[in-house]
């Protein structure tokens, strides 16, 4: 932390004076890259920074910071489920996307409500409520706000969507950090971290770097392999199946 004030007030003593009105964010997370290995069972980014004031004036009023990590998008079909006869479920009506964040959470100082404009929150997708997931289907507005609720929903429960409140702290309008949890079932791919500098329900400054979540030794050949040689990967698998179930077998028998 005290590494992170020296930065910060040397970045000020260097900001000229006759820079733009914005503020400098400079942000960096705790690791870059997560590895995906066997018995991987999450891990935990933490999110910190420095804030450069222009001339190195420090703003009289509140300031809030939002923080935001991104996964890669991708096309998804949200399907509901009913039951037919009151017996069994089976898929009724479904909506798709044609982009949706696989992994999003965010975390800030304060809620998103109350330092945020809502067109504002919208233009950068702060908070779930604002994502952007683009609809296929064009239909009644109830009805995709009901599928869109639902597909958020469903994500949160399983932990590849979150938002926390009052979870970035900030001190002395200079520093900030936030801790953010990669579940894990996160997927791979390169990762946005994005961090956002509010004043008056405006955005006024924006930061960004990068997290990749990939796998390595074993995991990594077994992916690769199922990726490029599919039916060889699958053929394997059954044999190997079937040689184990086997060794089984004859192990009970002789017992």
């Amino acid at each position: 932390m005290k590494r992170l004030l020296f930065l910060a007030l040397a970045l000020l003593a260097a900001a000229p004076a006759a820079a733009q009105n914005a503020p400098l964010l400079v942000p960096d997370v705790s690791q870059h890259r997560i590895d995906l290995q066997s018995g991987f069972t999450g891990a935990e980014l933490l999110l910190f920074g420095a804030i450069a004031y222009p001339g190195g004036r420090i703003p009289e009023g509140q300031i809030d910071i939002a923080v935001v990590i991104e996964g890669p998008r991708k096309p998804i079909t949200v399907r509901e489920k009913a039951k037919l006869g009151g017996l069994i479920w089976v898929n009724a009506e479904s909506n798709s996307y044609r982009t949706a964040p696989s992994f999003y959470a965010v975390a800030s100082s304060r809620p998103i409500a109350d330092i945020i404009d809502e067109r504002e929150a919208y233009v950068y997708e702060i908070g779930l409520k604002h994502l952007q997931l683009s609809p296929i289907q064009v239909g009644d507005t109830r009805e995709q706000l009901r599928f869109r609720d639902g597909l958020i929903a469903t994500n949160v429960e399983d932990g590849s969507y979150s938002q926390s409140s009052g979870s970035v702290q900030i001190t002395r309008k200079l520093l900030y950090q936030a801790r953010i949890e990669i579940p894990a079932s996160v997927p791979v791919g390169t990762y946005d971290a994005s961090t956002y500098l509010i004043r008056n329900g405006k955005v006024v400054s924006v930061a960004e770097t990068e997290v990749v979540v990939g796998k390595r030794g074993f995991e990594q050949f077994v992916s690769i392999v199922a990726a490029r040689y599919g039916f060889a990967y699958g053929l394997v698998a059954v044999l190997i199946s079937l040689g184990l179930g086997w060794a089984a077998g004859a192990l009970f028998h002789r017992r």
